[in-house]
């Protein structure tokens, strides 16, 4: 029984001593400080938000999924921008007379025209 307790003492000690040493030698690991509890890395542009805005979302990852606030903000955010973008569509509208934009099924997008 005093032998198994003595590689026990002689294994902690080795791994103590081991941690110790690559501790030293390769540091923590850790380049940049932790974000201050009031900050999030989610960030959107003040204005004309893009998919690829959307795409790049970076959310804080809690117990049970993203943290809410920051979520809301965003749809918050993106709200405000379609009640904007919608605006200058209705804005547009009205000042060219126009009642409502129905595609032509025939139309080719503008990407796939020939320019002449």
């Amino acid at each position: 029984m005093t032998l198994i307790l003595l590689y026990l003492v002689v294994l902690i000690l080795v791994a103590t001593v081991l941690f110790g040493v690559g501790s030293v030698l390769f540091g923590r690991g850790e380049r940049l400080p932790p974000l201050p509890r009031a900050t999030t890395a989610t960030v959107l542009p003040a204005s004309e938000v893009t998919g690829a805005d959307v795409d790049a979302l970076k959310f804080s990852q809690t117990l049970r999924g993203y943290k809410a606030s920051e979520v809301d903000w965003v749809l918050e955010r993106l709200g405000q921008e379609l009640d904007q973008l919608r605006g200058q569509v209705a804005a547009l509208r009205a000042a060219y007379g126009v009642d409502d934009f129905v595609p032509d099924s025939d139309a080719v997008p503008a990407e796939g025209r020939d320019e002449q």
